[in-house]
C-alpha cells in the first residue's frame, strides 16, 4: 500500500521533531513517505500530488485545519484520507478514537480499514467536521489571531465574546421554508463535536447522509451557563437552549456580511451562504 504522511510541524502546542516522527513512521510503515508542510494550503498541494501519483492514502498529521486542507486534495479521487491528530481540539479525530501517542496511533493504523464519509460544503468549500454561523464564527475569527492554542485559551476567549456578542437577524431557507432568526449560533454538523469533548450535535454521524442543524438560541446567559455541562456529556441541554433538525442543506441570507467557519477556519461572504452535503463523497482510512 502506498501511503503519504503529510505533517504540519507547527500544529498543536510545540514544533514537531521531524526526524523522530520519520523514524516512528518507518517502524510501522517502512515504504511510506513523509512530507512536511511549509505554508498555508501546502497540505492540499501535497495531497493532490499524492492522488495524481495514485497513493492509496494521504494521512493528515495536524489539527482540524490540516485535515481540511488534506481533504481538499484527495476529494473526488480514489486516494483515501487518514488522520493522526496533532491539533489542540482534535474534534474529528476524537470521534474516530484517534488519540494518544504517535506510537499508539501508528499501531492502530496498521489495522485500519476503508469506510465512507459524508462531506459538507459551505459556498462550495468542503468541510469534514462542522461549519457554523454566529458567535462560534466570531470566536473562530478572534482565535485565529489570538496567538495561543488549546482548550482553555479557546474557552477564555469564548466566554469573553459571549457577553459582548449581538446576534444579527438572518433569513434561512430549509427544505423550501424560510425563517427569520437571530440565533446565537447555527451549527451544521457532520460530526458530533467541536473538539476537547465539547459535543454540540449528539445525534450526528459521518456517514448517515444528513447534516445535523443545531440552533443555539439567544437565551439569557444564566441558562447557557446552566446548560454548559450537558455539552460534555453527549446529552442535549435543557432550558430550550438548543433546537435540532436533520437536513440536506440550507441557504442563509443577510443584509450584511456573513461571518462563518469551516472546521474552525474563519471565512466571510457577502450576504449569502449555501450549505450542502454530498453523502459518501470521501473514503476514510481509520482503525
Amino acid at each position: 500500500m502506498k501511503i503519504r504522511f503529510i505533517l504540519n510541524p507547527i500544529s498543536g502546542n510545540k514544533t514537531a521533531d521531524v526526524e523522530d516522527i520519520q523514524a516512528q513512521i518507518k517502524d510501522y510503515f517502512p515504504q511510506a513517505e513523509l512530507c512536511v508542510t511549509e505554508k498555508p494550503g501546502h497540505a492540499t498541494e501535497l495531497a493532490q500530488e499524492a492522488a495524481k501519483q495514485q497513493f492509496d492514502v494521504a494521512v493528515a498529521m495536524g489539527g482540524d485545519g490540516t485535515i481540511n486542507e488534506t481533504l481538499k486534495g484527495v476529494l473526488g479521487t480514489s486516494t483515501a484520507l487518514g488522520i493522526i491528530p496533532r491539533g489542540s481540539g482534535n474534534g474529528f479525530a476524537r470521534e474516530l478514537g484517534l488519540l494518544g501517542t504517535l506510537d499508539k496511533m501508528l499501531q492502530k493504523l496498521q489495522n485500519a480499514v476503508f469506510q465512507p464519509c459524508d462531506v459538507g460544503y459551505a459556498n462550495g468549500e468542503p468541510f469534514l467536521n462542522l461549519a457554523g454561523v454566529g458567535i462560534e464564527a466570531a470566536i473562530a475569527w478572534k482565535f485565529a489571531r489570538y496567538g495561543k492554542r488549546g482548550m482553555w485559551p479557546y474557552f477564555k476567549l469564548a466566554a469573553k465574546t459571549l457577553f459582548a456578542y449581538k446576534p444579527p437577524i438572518i433569513r434561512i431557507t430549509i427544505d423550501g421554508k424560510q425563517y427569520r432568526w437571530a440565533p446565537l449560533s447555527l451549527v451544521f454538523a457532520n460530526n458530533r463535536q467541536y473538539g476537547s469533548n465539547f459535543i454540540i450535535a449528539p445525534r450526528a454521524a459521518i456517514a448517515d447522509g444528513k447534516l445535523d442543524l443545531v440552533v443555539l438560541n439567544d437565551v439569557p446567559k444564566y441558562k447557557l451557563v446552566a446548560a454548559l455541562p450537558f455539552f460534555f456529556t453527549g446529552n442535549e441541554p435543557p432550558l430550550k437552549v438548543t433546537a435540532y433538525a436533520q437536513i440536506q442543506g440550507a441557504v442563509i441570507e443577510s443584509d450584511q456580511e456573513i461571518f462563518y467557519h469551516i472546521d474552525g477556519e474563519p471565512r466571510k461572504t457577502a450576504r449569502r451562504l449555501e450549505i450542502s452535503l454530498t453523502p459518501h463523497a470521501l473514503r476514510l482510512w481509520v482503525p
